[in-house]
């Protein structure tokens, strides 16, 4: 190969990096629950069900205590949802305005992305809790920290040494006006901390569409008590 031929080869232009595929509309169907947050994602407005769906507008059927002020105006929110049937999380965007009985209008929806993710909105609590293993050396009921959770997990503190997979039945006192939880609980995080100490990313199993609604209104019902 002569010099040119060389040179030619080595400022050969590198192949174009392939485009990320695009979110698809099939991911989203009526009856998926969702949940609203303000558009930075810090405060979580209400959960609901998107119904209704048609071209950029939809509705959400709320199933949480109303927002309190009530917005006058119409609003931008957040909208992330959870397709059940390919375990894909689902986010998008939408001017929401309240409606009779608690139906919202959602108009300019935009779907933003999906992703092979549970990110539903978190609430940080610190709360003591336990957590009850069934085998091995950890077997019984053990102290620990609710540190935050969502519908789909929580983060669980102890000076317990748990594995990833290890279940357990995480108990605690979200509010005290309401039941306790009981949650089945599988680490699919360990973090290690300082002092003995470990932190434990944890999916909740066994969760149902009740389930689901009732840890909703009680981490709603929690955020509204600690704004107050």
């Amino acid at each position: 190969m002569g010099l040119f031929d060389r040179l030619k080869k080595d400022a050969a232009p590198a192949s174009p990096e392939p485009e990320p595929p695009q979110p698809s509309w099939d991911e989203v169907y009526s009856g998926m629950r969702v949940e609203t947050t303000t558009l930075d994602g810090q405060r979580l407005l209400f959960a609901a069900k998107i119904q209704n769906i048609r071209d950029n507008t939809a509705e959400l059927y709320q199933y949480t205590e109303p927002i309190q002020p009530e917005p006058e105006e119409p609003i931008r929110a957040r909208i992330r949802g959870y397709n059940d049937r390919t375990g894909k999380a689902v986010y998008m965007e939408g001017t929401i305005s309240p409606g009779a009985k608690h139906i919202w209008k959602v108009e300019e929806l935009a779907l933003i992305r999906t992703g092979k993710d549970r990110a539903f909105y978190r609430l940080d609590t610190n709360l003591d809790a336990t957590a009850t293993s069934f085998q091995g050396f950890n077997a019984g009921e053990k102290p620990c920290k609710l540190i935050n959770i969502s519908v789909g997990g929580a983060c669980v503190g102890s000076t317990v040494r748990y594995r990833e997979h290890d279940k357990f039945l995480l108990k605690v006192q979200l509010l005290e006006d309401r039941e306790l939880s009981v949650l089945l609980c599988q680490v699919l995080r360990v973090v290690e901390k300082e002092n003995g100490k470990f932190e434990y990313g944890c999916r909740f199993l066994g969760m149902n569409e009740n389930s689901e609604a009732k840890i909703s209104q009680n981490i709603f019902a929690a955020q509204i008590k600690r704004k107050r």
